[in-house]
């Protein structure tokens, strides 16, 4: 594999939420290349799970799809929020008005490797209670509950196709498995 140092990096493009940039890179034998890297802010997710083994999923208009799309609650991180633990609570009860007394991490993943720098922080929670849910004034969610086994026939049917979705609901199977849920 060739050796690759960044040589520069300008700012192309700023919105609210991104950053566009283009890295000119040098590999070792002097090719110059040039990437897009977008800048985003991290966040958090959680695949709430009931005592019946329900998960409780979010339906909500994404533009980058233009439609609708079945996925986790999530958002991003605030500036105040201590750790992503936070960010995720805080995103379960403003989407859903559940809120898990218990929680686990499932991994930190890396959304979009070539192109992102946004991590995305995966929760798995379970002994929920009753919270407040408060949406955000451009939010229009509506709440899906179905059997955990039926999300899993989802994705490999194509409905659920979330990224963080997926990984919450394959990191959840494997960790009921092995037993790591305590």
């Amino acid at each position: 594999m060739k050796e690759t140092k960044r040589l520069e990096r300008i700012l192309k493009y700023e919105a609210f939420r991104v950053k566009v940039y283009e890295d000119v890179l040098e590999q070792s034998d002097g090719t110059i290349l040039h990437h897009d890297y977008v800048k985003n802010r991290d966040g958090a997710a959680v695949l709430l799970v009931d005592e019946n083994d329900m998960v409780i999923l979010v339906r909500q208009y994404r533009n980058v799809e233009d439609k609708v799309v079945l996925e986790i609650p999530a958002g991003v991180a605030e500036p105040e929020d201590p750790g992503f633990d936070i960010t995720a609570l805080r995103e379960a009860e403003e989407e859903t008005g559940l809120v898990p007394k218990r929680m686990k991490m499932i991994g930190n993943i890396l959304n979009a490797a070539g192109l992102f720098d946004e991590h995305t922080a995966v929760f798995v929670g379970w002994d929920l209670e009753k919270g407040k849910r408060h949406l955000d004034p451009e939010e229009s969610i509506d709440l899906v509950r179905l059997p955990f086994t039926k999300a899993l026939d989802m994705i490999y049917s194509g409905e659920i196709y979330d990224g963080k979705t997926v990984i919450a609901l394959l990191g959840y199977q494997d960790m009921k498995t092995r037993g790591l849920l305590g």
